[in-house]
């Protein structure tokens, strides 16, 4: 173990608070680059909080920071997964297939992971019907191309986990004590674990300590995902204040002081989509093209695909708060949501 480095994506294995390490493992882009994974070490048990994704390159390193703890994945008595998405759950799936080590996820992913398991879907339709509904034909059409040019096996790396969690509370055999509080909003089932004695909150991907979690592009989304994250947020917030151990970035001194500055954020981001709704604006793809994106404030037009429809999604996810508080309005011609302010 060592000291935590200047860049949080540092390889290596690091003590965030008594009997808890923070394992960095690598991600396949340029985006996050990274995701944490949070080992707690109690009397003869080992617990993961998160997994990373199933790539050679970061089971090897992940293999090589328990070492460093005298033990390696055949002694993870079991992970516990914030969410569904790829860098979160697949590699306790892969382990579990050599290992059996349990698994555990929201209650709320079920309907995503029955989704993707299914063996007759089509890859990303759900997501791609709501580019379009939202005006993003040609964006969604580029989608499209691009997932039947890679032609990848969908379902390979998912399972169902061993269970799926909810609100209450979670007594590790050490004797830890984990609140689970169900966070939906990044995703539909996505949860966080509260340990209120030793102040910390292992939040994935809910509360992040420099961006903002992408909102509203899910297998089966949400109606109101933004509102629902807000909720969340708001829910937590009234849990004691905590150490924060977000999913991406480096672990912060408080969970309030974060959430604070993201509903500010976000209360901003419904003024600007106003704004463009008055501008003349009317399609979610519209409004997106207006604002400003990421902390340097780049154009849409400079943000690579991934990026276009996280963007294109979360600003309909703002526009489906405006209709829902009332600041906006919203009709369907010839299959695009128009909104008008």
């Amino acid at each position: 173990m060592t000291t935590a480095p200047e860049d949080w994506t540092t390889p290596g294995i690091f003590e965030v608070a008594a009997g808890v390490y923070r394992i960095p493992l690598p991600l396949p882009n340029d985006g996050l680059r990274a995701v944490n994974v949070y080992v707690i070490v109690g009397d003869d048990e080992l617990v993961c909080v998160d997994s990373g994704w199933a790539l050679p390159h970061s089971r090897k390193l992940f293999v090589e920071a328990l070492a460093t703890l005298g033990c390696g994945p055949a002694d993870i008595d079991r992970f516990l997964v914030t969410h569904v998405h790829r860098d979160h759950y697949t590699q306790a799936i892969a382990l579990r297939r050599d290992f059996s080590t349990p698994v555990s996820l929201g209650e709320g992913e079920r309907l995503a992971l029955e989704t993707i398991l299914d063996p007759n879907r089509v890859p990303m339709a759900s997501q791609l019907r709501q580019l379009r509904l939202y005006g993003a034909k040609g964006l969604a059409d580029q989608i499209a191309a691009d997932v039947r040019e890679r032609d990848e096996p969908d379902g390979f790396e998912w399972e169902l986990p061993n269970d799926w969690l909810e609100d209450g509370e979670l007594v590790l055999r050490s004797g830890r004590r984990l609140q689970i509080v169900e966070t939906p909003g990044h995703t539909r089932g996505h949860v966080v674990f509260h340990d209120q004695a030793a102040e910390l909150l292992f939040a994935g991907d809910h509360v992040l300590p420099t961006i903002t979690p992408s909102i509203g592009f899910e297998p089966v989304p949400s109606p109101n995902p933004l509102g629902d994250f807000l909720g969340s947020l708001e829910r937590v917030r009234r849990l004691p204040d905590a150490m924060l151990l977000p999913a991406h970035g480096a672990v912060t001194a408080s969970v309030h002081a974060r959430i604070d500055e993201l509903v500010d954020h976000h209360g901003r981001r419904l003024d600007q989509a106003m704004a463009a709704l008055h501008a003349g604006a009317v399609t979610a793809f519209e409004v997106a093209c207006q604002l400003p994106w990421t902390r340097r404030e780049r154009r849409f037009d400079e943000l690579d695909m991934f990026n276009q429809r996280l963007a294109v999604s979360e600003t309909g996810a703002h526009l489906e708060l405006l209709v829902t508080q009332g600041r906006a309005t919203k009709t369907l011609d010839e299959n695009v949501y128009n909104y008008a302010a």
